[in-house]
């Protein structure tokens, strides 16, 4: 193969893969860089109840989304099991899901209930989901399997 056939394959091979990484698709939430969780470390919200911003160097990709770690051992606990660390609902926030909508979160607004992370789009917006908890995480729950893979544009 001649060097500029080459260099043009591993050009149009890398676009294609940056292509699909930068772009979760609808059902996830994140940023033009591919990066959920507004790039904070998911296993951190579990292990130290805390917002805590991942660092570039330290990634897994889930679910065509890229997460952020603060640690290589936070990374390497998410890839074990990344199910049990993703967010609910796609990492959208869980009360706009509640009332079936699509809104993006700034990563600082969350909890972990039963199990489960689920983030919302700022701690104004927590308050008023807290406030009854398990029927907005009931109204999420059904109205996601609707919105899931509609933009958010279209809700």
């Amino acid at each position: 193969m001649k060097k500029s056939n080459f260099i043009a394959t591993l050009a149009a091979a890398s676009a294609l893969l940056f292509g699909t990484l930068s772009f979760a698709g609808n059902n996830s939430e994140v940023d033009a860089d591919g990066v959920i969780l507004a790039g904070h470390d998911a296993v951190a919200y579990f292990t130290k109840n805390a917002a805590i911003e991942g660092k570039a160097n330290f990634t897994a990709v889930h679910n065509d989304a890229i997460y952020r770690f603060s640690s290589a051992a936070n990374r390497d606990t998410f890839k074990a099991n990344p199910d049990k660390y993703a967010p609910q609902y796609g990492g959208f926030c869980a009360y706009g899901a509640a009332l079936g909508k699509k809104f993006d979160i700034d990563g600082k607004a969350f909890e972990v209930v039963d199990g489960k992370l689920y983030v919302n789009k700022n701690l104004d917006v927590y308050e008023t989901w807290v406030e009854d908890k398990a029927d907005n995480i009931d109204q999420a729950d059904k109205q996601w399997t609707s919105i899931e893979n509609v933009a958010a544009d279209d809700l």
